[in-house]
């Protein structure tokens, strides 16, 4: 275990100094150009692998769970949820997964046998499965320093929970403490980035990047240079004497000005210039890159400086551009929603809840990782309802949150015997017309009868 965790570190640290913009800028470039010129370049950068991953980050946002057949988002796992702050650190799970590859969730319990569920960094965890199993553990190592420079280790297995520490002086580990594992299972969860059946290591966003990046800024670190140097034309003269100091060093044979004018008594004077560099070649190549980075990450070009030439800013272009990110960014949180589901059942079992824990029918709810404007939104909406999609499922594709939701059907519920209230009122507050049926003053109402055969009767009597 300690081992897998020491093989993965490597890339781990490796994409995370790319994705922080830490790099080692001249990777591409020759040792003489880094000797020269290297010093200029140690603290900039011009990268992209941060916009390649938080494109996808910032569309990625868990609205709450669905449990069973309720078709509402489930409350209690709506408590767990926020008691452990995972609004804010199910995005930090997300952004590492992507950049390392993986990211764990360790589930366990509080004090008061609460759930806590934290979400760890690749760096300090790794996971071993069953022989012949792609879903149940055997075994999640985690290792990491504290700041006093003390390693801590955790080992866990379905029966036991093994925990050591050792100085930043010692070589031996402690004595390990022992206790039971009450779950019965090992309380860690993997979130691996783009899983594959033939591939048993994760797999970062930034592993086809990293090569475009690193010549992206080679080129650019040549244009700075090429502008430093060549971007100016330099002028040339030639068949003078050049002057000497006192102690016989050269030294400059003029100072020109705008206000100056240059007079020379040789005869063989030559003047001439070097033109300056066409950077334009540099800015091709550039682009060109660019447009390779932006197809190979399906990140949209409009996304990076110039937009690839896009000459089209309405929304259904945006839209149909963003196409491929938004499918990207939808298989990501299929895999990345077994994951958190799976840590909810562990929060279930460790509140005592079995029944929610072995709830197979789980759902997790995201929110809509595709940008539209917001009159086309509503006027889908509205098409959706006039052929009699519910009220709550128009709430949740309009991108409200589950407690907003909520929220929603008590207002309306509340507006509803508002609006009762007013109209008893307002009926009972009415005068009454006088001559009303069933009011005072009202004509009595003939009775039924066959007022034909009354009348021919009558007029026989007459005759």
């Amino acid at each position: 275990m300690e081992g897998k965790l020491g093989a993965n570190r490597g890339d781990v640290e490796k994409y995370n100094t790319y994705y922080d913009a830490e790099e080692q800028v001249l990777a591409f470039a020759q040792r003489k150009f880094r000797e020269e010129f290297g010093y200029l370049f140690a603290d900039w950068r011009d990268n992209f692998c941060g916009v390649v991953v938080d494109s996808m980050t910032e569309r990625m946002r868990i609205d709450g769970f669905r449990w069973g057949d309720e078709p509402d988002a489930d409350k209690d796992a709506q408590k767990i949820w926020q008691a452990n702050y995972l609004d804010a650190e199910s995005v930090q799970a997300h952004t590492d997964a992507l950049v390392a590859g993986a990211a764990y969730l360790t589930v366990w319990g509080d004090e008061e046998d609460q759930p806590l569920i934290v979400p760890e960094s690749a760096l300090h965890m790794a996971v071993q499965y069953e022989p012949g199993s792609r879903r149940k553990l055997s075994a999640a190592l985690k290792k990491y320093f504290d700041d006093w420079g003390q390693e801590h280790v955790t080992l866990w297995t379905p029966d036991t929970v093994y925990t050591t520490t050792r100085g930043h002086k010692d070589s031996f580990w402690g004595e390990p403490e022992t206790k039971e594992n009450p779950l019965g299972i090992v309380p860690v969860v993997p979130l691996w980035n783009r899983p594959r059946l033939s591939r048993d290591k994760p797999w970062s966003e930034l592993k086809p990047i990293v090569p475009i990046q690193q010549a992206i800024s080679k080129i650019v670190a040549d244009l700075i240079t090429a502008s430093e140097f060549n971007a100016y034309p330099q002028r040339i003269i030639s068949g003078i004497e050049l002057p000497e100091d006192d102690e016989g060093n050269t030294t400059a044979p003029l100072q020109a000005a705008i206000d100056r004018l240059l007079l020379f008594e040789e005869e063989n004077v030559k003047w001439g210039q070097f033109s300056a560099a066409d950077l334009a070649n540099y800015e091709t190549a550039i682009t060109m890159l660019v447009m390779h980075l932006a197809s190979i990450s399906r990140t949209p070009s409009h996304y990076f400086a110039g937009g690839g030439g896009m000459s089209s800013n309405s929304g259904e272009f945006t839209q149909s551009r963003e196409a491929g990110l938004v499918n990207k960014v939808r298989d990501r949180e299929l895999h990345f929603g077994e994951g958190w589901e799976r840590a909810m059942r562990l929060g279930f079992l460790v509140k005592g809840d079995e029944a929610k824990a072995k709830e197979t029918r789980a759902e997790t709810i995201w929110a809509d990782p595709e940008y539209r404007s917001e009159g086309q939104k509503i006027d889908g909406l509205i098409k959706l309802n006039q052929i009699g999609v519910p009220m709550r499922q128009l709430w949740e594709d309009a991108g409200y949150s589950p407690p907003q939701i909520a929220r929603f059907s008590d207002m309306q519920e509340a507006e509803f015997k508002l609006k009762v209230e007013q109209q008893k009122v307002m009926a009972e507050a009415m005068p009454q017309q006088p001559g009303a049926p069933g009011q005072p003053g009202a004509k009595p109402k003939p009775q039924p009868g066959n007022s034909g055969n009354d009348n021919r009767k009558n007029s026989g009597k007459a005759a």
